[in-house]
């Protein structure tokens, strides 16, 4: 049975590797989040009721259109928090799935999180956070600025039970402020969405001298199984929802991020052993690795 659970792992984790035509390197494919969650998203995969592309057609998703219909009155509500400095990386360490994007500068805004709107998204977005409110299939959503010459660096998102939605709202409308998904560029313009898979490989830079913010939304993936979507949906109650992050106090800050205050301190040791020996750093990592699966495969 250990053997089983270990092919069907393994076997999960190279599809995941191998699909697409952009790849992380074997050593950080194998460290990475997405090997981890590989099971979970090849079932995601597997009952999809969309194509398995890295962009896919926005019209497709019907329900989606109050938002762009309405964008310069979200346009309007972000601007104004941008004016008052709200949009901002986290000052504490509450924030594990976006921590790496603070150091390149990007920042955020938080409107939901795999629950209901933040307490201060009420407070400062009364209309976008309506609008999303009557989108059920919207399980997450924030503004995310980046600003001239943010960069985020490759990498895919863990999960595959959603579809990422970008709708521009203040833009360079230009080339040189786009995101590459799989190798496919695009480039956001005001008023226009793109949908993309983001757990395919991604990145974003804007090397203009203008600003840059969008309504970033995770939409619910279509399953063409009902038990599917209850799969979906409990783990997104569950694990995502516990990865909740606050804006400002007394909005909900999940377990994952109260854990990862903690974790970090561990995190910025094993930074420091990475500068001073990388042969260190990696070596504890497959030290760790070989252990676990030794224990888990050691003859009874």
């Amino acid at each position: 049975m250990k053997w089983i659970i270990l092919l069907l792992f393994l076997g999960s984790a190279a599809f995941v590797h191998l699909r697409g035509k952009v790849r992380h390197r074997i050593g950080r494919q194998l460290t990475d989040h997405s090997t981890f969650m590989a099971p979970i998203n090849l079932l995601m995969y597997a009952t999809s009721s969309v194509p398995g592309k890295p962009y896919l057609d926005v019209e497709a998703f019907p329900n989606l259109a109050p938002l762009r219909d309405n964008w310069r009155t979200i346009r309007d509500e972000a601007l104004a928090l941008r004016e008052a400095q709200r949009i901002k990386a986290s000052d504490r360490y509450n924030d594990a799935g976006f921590n790496s994007f603070f150091r390149r500068g990007w920042k955020r805004f938080y409107l939901k999180w795999y629950g209901d709107a933040h307490p201060s998204a009420v407070q400062h977005c009364p209309r976008t956070t309506a609008l999303l409110a009557g989108i059920p299939e919207v399980k997450a959503a924030m503004f995310a600025e980046l600003p001239p010459g943010a960069v985020l660096q490759k990498h895919r998102d863990p999960y595959a039970g959603s579809l990422r939605y970008h709708l521009g709202l203040v833009t360079p409308n230009h080339p040189d402020c786009s995101i590459s998904v799989d190798g496919e560029d695009y480039h956001w313009r005001d008023g226009e969405a793109v949908m993309f898979d983001e757990t395919f490989i991604h990145h974003a830079h804007n090397g203009t001298e203008a600003d840059r913010i969008i309504l970033f939304c995770d939409i619910e993936r279509p399953l063409r199984y009902g038990w599917a979507r209850a799969i979906n949906r409990f783990l997104a109650r569950t694990l995502i929802a516990g990865s909740q992050s606050p804006n400002e106090d007394g909005d909900p800050t999940g377990g994952v991020n109260r854990a990862f205050g903690v974790l970090y301190r561990f995190r910025l040791w094993n930074k420091r052993l990475k500068a001073r020996s990388r042969f260190a750093y990696y070596g504890l990592q497959w030290l760790l690795i070989g252990g676990f699966l030794l224990w888990l495969f050691w003859p009874d």
